[in-house]
């Protein structure tokens, strides 16, 4: 067994989430963080496996563009100051408002400590979030998330709210539970302004769920997806990943997207990261990592997509996430397109400054995911019945985008990573947070920036 430093960097104790001198080091075929606490000791935790792909991954460039306003200054150092602070490397592109801790589930995977019985933020606040959020940009992409976002009766007005107040894309983040059972608050959300629902989809078989959420959900998922169709919502099925439970069922997800499309505008893999209470650490058989993502999608389709038509992303660090672009005929068959997209958050060629690559950044992500309106029947030939030529093409090249994202746990943390993070949450207190800071929580469930996970212990993951 061989050992190679590839690179020095800086990462947490998983137990007292002190920052640490780290490196990835690539043991044989694999890569692993190392950092040793004084007081906790060695922590080694796998990262991604496969040499020759990191290092291919690596070479990818990504466009930096800092963020025009920083609240707050730098004093301890990342990951203590965020805010965002001066150091911070990348823009906001997808920002989530947290408007609930309320839930209607009580998943074993949670990161949000879901469920807890806090006052729900009024409108009032949430447009101080909004107006904070406006001078980052008003066409930041809005992510309305929890808790359960449509516990809340009036989630329609919040919807309408961030329309109202120039942002131009805005997608609630959601189980899917209430948009199955109800037509009519579903049909507010769209008259509201909805364009996309970001649904957690972990698969097709009901044992998965049981495991990864608790109850069977597959019809209710279905149903959901419906109900979208039905408004001319726009659908991204969100797997969360979990070795040993669901990690077969990927080609089966991609098969059923690709059959629901142009509803079903994109699969977003999540790998499994360890939030909340772990007294014991996640052992590297817990954990699957992106490259392995992309062989399993090439194996389970039987080379239909292949690993090589993925790419990394454009403006994130190269190692956070993977992405494709395809079209689906009407065979239902899956073809590349030539595309290196992203979620669409990198600068566009030959971008004339910095706000023109930012805004290009999100126009490009929310054309992934918003539907597209249907198109109108030809009105050339009166009195005869044939379809526009924009009918014809949508009708056999439906677009498919098919990515994953790697979120960061206490025992995988690179600062580095962290550094490039383009997916912020407003925290309660107005400051705009790297999405895998604001969930960071130590082993013991203790946080840097979300209330404590401490009372909120995990179930154990088993097959």
């Amino acid at each position: 067994m061989s050992a190679q430093v590839l690179a020095d960097t800086e990462s947490v104790c998983p137990i007292c989430l002190e920052r640490l001198a780290a490196q990835r080091v690539a043991v044989d075929d694999n890569i692993y963080l190392v950092k040793t606490c004084p007081q906790h000791g060695r922590f080694s935790t796998i990262i991604w496996r496969g040499l020759a792909s990191y290092t291919r991954w690596g070479a990818a460039t990504h466009a930096k563009v800092p963020a025009p306003v920083c609240e707050t200054p730098v004093a301890r150092g990342c990951p203590f100051d965020c805010g965002l602070c001066p150091e911070h490397r990348q823009h906001s592109c997808c920002v989530l408002l947290e408007v609930t801790q309320r839930c209607n589930l009580r998943c074993p995977v949670c990161f949000a400590a879901a469920g807890a019985q806090h006052a729900d933020p009024d409108l009032a606040e949430i447009r101080q979030w909004l107006t904070l959020l406006q001078a980052h940009g008003s066409a930041l992409n809005i992510q309305l998330s929890g808790g359960e976002p449509t516990v809340r009766n009036d989630l329609p007005q919040i919807v309408a709210l961030v329309r109202s107040m120039g942002f131009d894309f805005v997608q609630i983040n959601t189980n899917g539970i209430r948009l199955a059972k109800d037509a009519a608050y579903a049909k507010r959300l769209a008259d509201a302004g909805l364009d996309c629902v970001f649904l957690q989809f972990d698969g097709l078989s009901d044992a998965s769920y049981r495991q990864i959420r608790g109850i069977d959900l597959v019809a209710r998922k279905q149903a959901a997806i419906e109900r979208c169709r039905d408004l001319g919502l726009g659908v991204v099925l969100v797997p969360t990943l979990v070795p040993g439970v669901n990690i077969e069922e990927i080609g089966a997800i991609i098969d059923f997207a690709a059959q629901n499309t142009p509803c079903v505008r994109a699969v977003h893999f999540q790998p499994i990261s360890y939030f909340g209470r772990y007294p014991s650490a996640p052992r590297d058989s817990d954990r699957i990592t992106l490259p392995e993502v992309m062989g399993e999608i090439e194996r389970q389709t039987a080379g239909r997509v292949l690993a090589s038509s993925f790419n990394p992303g454009s403006a994130e660090n190269a190692y956070c996430s993977f992405n494709g672009s395809f079209y689906v005929d009407a065979a239902q068959q899956i073809h590349p397109t030539q595309s290196r997209a992203s979620c669409g958050c990198g600068a566009p060629p030959k971008a004339a400054d910095a706000r023109d690559a930012v805004k290009h950044a999100r126009q490009v992500v929310a054309a992934q995911w918003v539907r597209p309106a249907q198109p109108s029947p030809s009105t050339c030939c009166p009195g005869v019945s044939v379809v526009s030529f924009d009918t014809f093409l949508a009708e056999r090249r439906r677009s498919l985008s098919i990515s994953g994202m790697a979120f960061q746990d206490a025992w995988t943390l690179d600062l580095e990573r962290l550094r490039d993070c383009f997916i912020h949450v407003v925290s309660p207190d107005q400051r705009v947070i790297p999405f895998c800071a604001y969930n960071l929580s130590a082993a013991s469930g203790q946080t840097l920036y979300r209330e404590t996970c401490a009372s909120i212990a995990r179930q154990e993951i088993t097959s």
